[in-house]
Order: C-alpha cells, then sequence, then structure tokens
C-alpha cells in the first residue's frame, strides 16, 4: 500500500538544519512491527505515525518511534507533527489542537504559513527526578573528559524525566561540550539506565541565549540528536531544582546540534510558584523538507 509521508525541519526556520523528522500521514492498518521496520527505513532519530483520535474532538493520535523502538513522548515529533498537520488543514492562522500521544493528550498552540511554522506545547507531565546518577568518576572517563570539566554554578549530575528519561551533565563550558562524547564501553557500562545523556552548559555561541547541549543515545540508534524537545522539556525540572530563580515565568533559548552542522533552537517556558515548578513548555519552529509515498 502506498502511505503518504512528510519530513520536516524541526527547531528551525530553515531547510537542512534542525532535527529532522519523518511523518507518515495514513498509517491505519500498520501494526507496531511495521511501524518500527518504517522508522529503520527512514533512520531519523524519530519517526510519526499519524492516526485517528480516540477523542473526536482531538486533531490526531500519534505513534513515535525512534530507529530501535518506541517512545511514549518526544518534543520535536510534537512540533514538527503539530505544524504539518496546521498546514495540511489549510489557512495561514494561529490556532489550537491536541494530540493524543503515549503520556497522553498534549495542547498545542500553532501558528502556520506557507510551508512552515511554529507550535507551542505546555509539557504533559511535569519533570521529576528519576534516579540516582552515576558518580563524576565515570561519567568523566565515558565522555572522554575529565572531573575538572563537569559542573557549573549549582548544577551537578542528575536523572530527569518529563517521559522520556535522561541522564543529564552540566559541563563547565563550551569548550568542554564540544570535546565531550561518548567512549562507548565505559558508557554503555556508565549509563545503563537512563540510557540517553544530555550535556549542557551556560555559555552559548551568542548573547542573548541560555543553554548550549548536546544528547547521546546510542543504545536508541540515535548516536547524537540534533535537538531533544524531550530532554529540555525535563531540563525545565533541572533549572528549577539548581538555579535560584524567584517565583514566576521564566523563558530560555536551548541550543543544540551545532556539532552535526545543524543548528537547533529550542524555547523552553517553566513557571515557578512557592520555589516549585508549576509549569514547562516547549516551542519552536519547522520547515516542510519533502513530501511523497512509501509503500508498506
Amino acid at each position: 500500500m502506498k502511505r503518504r509521508f512528510a519530513t520536516l525541519d524541526v527547531f528551525t526556520n530553515r531547510r537542512m538544519a534542525g532535527n529532522p523528522l519523518a511523518v507518515v500521514l495514513q498509517s491505519e492498518g500498520l501494526d507496531t512491527e511495521a511501524m518500527q521496520a518504517i522508522a529503520r527505513e527512514f533512520n531519523l532519530a524519530e519517526t510519526v505515525f499519524v492516526l485517528p483520535p480516540q477523542n473526536g474532538l482531538h486533531r490526531a493520535r500519534l505513534r513515535i518511534f525512534t530507529p530501535k523502538r518506541e517512545l511514549p513522548f518526544a518534543g520535536h515529533p510534537t512540533v514538527g507533527t503539530a505544524v504539518l498537520l496546521a498546514l495540511l488543514d489549510g489557512g495561514g492562522t494561529a490556532r489550537d489542537l491536541i494530540l493524543e500521544e503515549g503520556i497522553g493528550p498534549i495542547a498545542c498552540h500553532v501558528a502556520p504559513g506557507e510551508s512552515h511554522g511554529s507550535a507551542t506545547f505546555d509539557v504533559p507531565s511535569l519533570p521529576n527526578e528519576s534516579g540516582v546518577p552515576p558518580l563524576v568518576e565515570a561519567i568523566a572517563p565515558a565522555l572522554g573528559l575529565s572531573k575538572q570539566d563537569i559542573g557549573f554554578g549549582n548544577f551537578a549530575p542528575a536523572c530527569w524525566s518529563a517521559g522520556v528519561p535522561f541522564a543529564f551533565v552540566p559541563l563547565k563550558n563550551l569548550d568542554a561540550v564540544r570535546r565531550g562524547k561518548p567512549e562507548m564501553a565505559p558508557f554503555e557500562s556508565t549509563f545503563v539506565e537512563p540510557q540517553a545523556v544530555y550535556v549542557f552548559t551556560n555559555e552559548t555561541t551568542e548573547a542573548g541565549r541560555n543553554f548550549y547541549s548536546r544528547m547521546f543515545a546510542p543504545a536508541l540508534g540515535i548516536a547524537e540528536d540534533p535537538a531533544t524537545g524531550s530532554a529540555a522539556a525535563a531540563l525545565a525540572g533541572v533549572i528549577a531544582r539548581f538555579s535560584n530563580l524567584p517565583d514566576g515565568d521564566h523563558s530560555f533559548t536551548v541550543e543544540q546540534g551545532y556539532e552535526m552542522g545543524r543548528p537547533s533552537l529550542i524555547e523552553l517556558g517553566l513557571t515557578l510558584a512557592a520555589g516549585a515548578l508549576t509549569k514547562a513548555s516547549i516551542g519552536g519552529g519547522a520547515i516542510l523538507v519533502a513530501q511523497g509515498k512509501i509503500e508498506a
């Protein structure tokens, strides 16, 4: 059967940047095994399968796959699919739509253009600590770094999840982030659960931005990811935990993907009340790259 699909670049406003995404628009009749095989065929960080919603008031139900497994939630598939569906629905006016994912319904605000747009959504599950991080003595060699490279300000290694768990490793500067990369044997033995590792620093390439990051998840079939919205969502919890922010609304811009030649910008919002995180949001742009049909 020929099934329509589209590809987009997400967390960017220009093609051949950001994080590529494949979206299969006619997914009825595909079982989990077939979806996983198609995701391996596209071989992108994530492939989305669009299905009729379970709630008739919602726009669509999504299933999201890496080349190796299904995810209950992911940021760049949410942003990219929301923009694509708004483009297909026609009209250039901003609108709200709800997407059903494994984590639950996600309300998105979308501003579509002609072949691009932007979307913002509130994180459906607030970040929570999801385990105990490895010791710095193990983290450093796993990333090809020294112990002195790890940490900045009050930030220390931690494990957090907003639907997908990550090990967060703060690094002291841009140079350390650029040098860090998995040394496979120690990496696999150190990062057992969670297997996805997000390194970040508060030095950025341009003024006015807040964090510079990279994400490695070779066990999930992602050697490095150009932009990781689910990690940025969980980063809201890390920021709330380690920063001395006042109550109220805060916004951050996260750079990612520069080492891969795919610069990406993720907009992260969070709200604190009585010192606790009460809301987090993820936003960014997406642009249509290709449309076609796949035999599946």
